[in-house]
């Protein structure tokens, strides 16, 4: 699995792709991948994750645009020097495509800032 990696004021985001062939549908048109991402918390100060914004796009150039609160349910706070990892999937109707997108973080005393999620590819066939 390739890592991407982006670095927004002192928080550090790995994302891992993966193609799950055994899930996907040539014939259907279904190639499911799966992600693997880790939130490191760089700075020195507790930070929480309230949202998520994903754009996902396929080799036809359709969006798909995903936002809503915490990932997987949850909005937890990192601690400096910890991390928070968490795993998901996306199904596209093409064999290539790619993700991008953000994380809305809140500091202890209420400052909001954006976190760049990396852009990565997703590639049948892949891993």
């Amino acid at each position: 699995m390739i890592p991407y990696q982006a670095i927004t004021r002192d928080i550090q985001v790995t994302v891992r792709p993966v193609y799950l062939d055994g899930q996907s549908d040539i014939i259907g048109k279904r190639f499911v991948f799966g992600y693997f991402v880790r939130i490191e918390n760089l700075g020195l100060e507790d930070i929480q994750l309230l949202r998520r914004h994903w754009y996902i796009t396929d080799s036809n150039g359709q969006v798909q645009e995903v936002e809503g609160e915490g990932v997987i349910g949850k909005q937890p706070v990192i601690s400096p020097g910890e991390s928070h990892e968490y795993n998901s999937y996306c199904v596209l109707k093409t064999f290539v495509g790619h993700m991008e997108g953000t994380y809305t973080m809140e500091k202890g005393h209420g400052e909001r800032f954006k976190v760049e999620i990396p852009k990565f590819n997703l590639k049948a066939g892949v891993n």
